[in-house]
């Protein structure tokens, strides 16, 4: 059963896929997860000719790639600027290029396969300081002069408040090529295409374990799978299924609501091209217009293992800040979601012996490069490993204090940046 969403809510109807109960079933890959990364893996071997099983503990997109906030970027989580400065130039180029990939892989198979799910273009990088608009205008003049980005649009506190309807920033940039869209029903189109190519998902079937001496065997409650390699696309539901993956990654958990419909007028008047936003807040503010007029805003976050009781008074005080006309608006539906990061932000992919690979810790940029992730996993198991590899060479620190005493740093850290939001 999926947690109560508005994309639950109004998700298309996928038949719930048996769970596994055969004692060792034989495959070419096993994926563990069927999120984007397992989806986009499974498929795109399926489509090569490789025979693929998808081992999901629970539901297909159950986490964070169905309850996410459906913005479609390209490029990367870090700017352009941070990846010259760390990598040069010729790296942070082909780096960025694979993170427009990304985003277009998204859209071309939304486009093949035929899937619903509201794809809408347009995201608005919005300042929240003034002193920030400059530094936005010259990151959007050097993508369009330098990065091949050609649908930038450049705002003035005038602009932004024309486009998105509130005096709570100062200026920014609208990505036209960047998109927004239902996220479960993605996961779900994707999930569909699967299955039609003849991948194997078993839904409410965790993974317990999984030994790669010889060939890859992985355990669950009431059955095992042995394969020639081994996915392990889990992201902030890892857990301690790969110890040596899990002090890079940190879980956080993030928190979302969607009004109740809005009239008309007061939406076309508050976002009347219905772009999507994320702001410059180190814990962001993000929001969109959904496909039936909901503002669907997502607010405020936490690092331990459980939920705030009443999600919604948590991430109201976030909404009405930036729309106080919205601050009696009911509220409809509220939830949260585990997602992972990595400490520098950008995605950690790499291999454990020979026959394991891995992608994950998207860091809030997972709808493109979780996507893309699969697509190049797929390709390294197939021989061809040049894509995969220049993500996979770059260095993943581990979080101070590794998997078990990385939550008080973390959280000091995070509480330091969330006060100089509101300094």
């Amino acid at each position: 059963m999926y947690p109560r969403s508005y994309y639950a809510a109004t998700a298309h109807t996928l038949a719930p896929q048996d769970p596994l109960t055969t004692p060792s079933l034989r495959t070419d890959v096993c994926v563990i997860g069927a999120g984007y990364t397992g989806l986009s893996t499974a498929l795109h071997l399926a489509r090569a000719g490789m025979r693929a099983v998808v081992l999901e503990s629970q539901r297909i997109g159950w986490g964070a790639s169905g309850r996410n906030g459906g913005q479609l970027y390209g490029g990367q989580r870090r700017d352009v600027d941070w990846l010259e400065a760390r990598f040069g130039e010729t790296r942070a180029r082909q780096l960025w290029q694979l993170g427009e990939a990304a985003r277009d892989l998204v859209k071309r198979l939304i486009a093949e396969l035929h899937i619903d799910c509201d794809l809408t273009p347009g995201i608005a990088s919005v300042a929240h300081k003034a002193r920030y608009v400059a530094e936005y205008h010259a990151l959007a003049d050097k993508l369009a002069a330098r990065y091949g980005r050609a649908h930038l649009q450049k705002l003035d506190a005038g602009a932004t408040r024309a486009l998105i309807g509130t005096d709570a920033y100062y200026g920014g940039y609208v990505d036209w090529d960047a998109a927004h869209l239902h996220p479960l029903n993605l996961a779900l189109g994707v999930a569909q295409a699967c299955l039609a190519a003849g991948v194997r998902i078993f839904e409410a079937t965790r993974a317990i374990e999984f030994d790669d001496r010889d060939r890859v065997l992985v355990r669950t409650e009431r059955g095992s799978v042995v394969a020639d390699q081994l996915v392990i696309a889990a992201n902030g539901y890892l857990g301690g299924l790969a110890p040596k993956l899990a002090g890079r990654i940190m879980p956080i958990n993030n928190f979302i609501v969607a009004t109740e419909p809005l009239d008309a007028a007061f939406a076309d008047a508050i976002n009347p091209r219905r772009v999507a936003v994320g702001d410059s807040r180190f814990v962001i503010n993000y929001f969109r217009m959904s496909a039936d007029r909901r503002m669907v805003f997502g607010g405020g976050e936490n690092y331990r293992a459980g939920f705030p009781r009443d999600i919604a008074a948590f991430v109201r005080p976030y909404l009405s800040k930036i729309y106080p006309q919205l601050a009696s608006t009911a509220i409809e539906y509220a939830w949260g979601g585990t997602l992972a990061i990595t400490l520098n932000r950008m995605p950690h992919f790499g291999r454990l012996g020979e026959r394991v690979y891995f992608a994950h810790g998207y860091s809030g940029q997972g709808v493109g490069l979780a996507h893309l992730a699969g697509q190049l996993i797929a390709e390294t198991i197939r021989g061809r490993s040049e894509r995969f590899d220049l993500f996979a060479e770059l260095p993943t620190r581990p979080f101070p204090g590794g998997r078990w005493l990385r939550w008080p740093a973390m959280v000091l850290g995070m509480l330091y940046f969330a006060l100089r939001d509101r300094l």
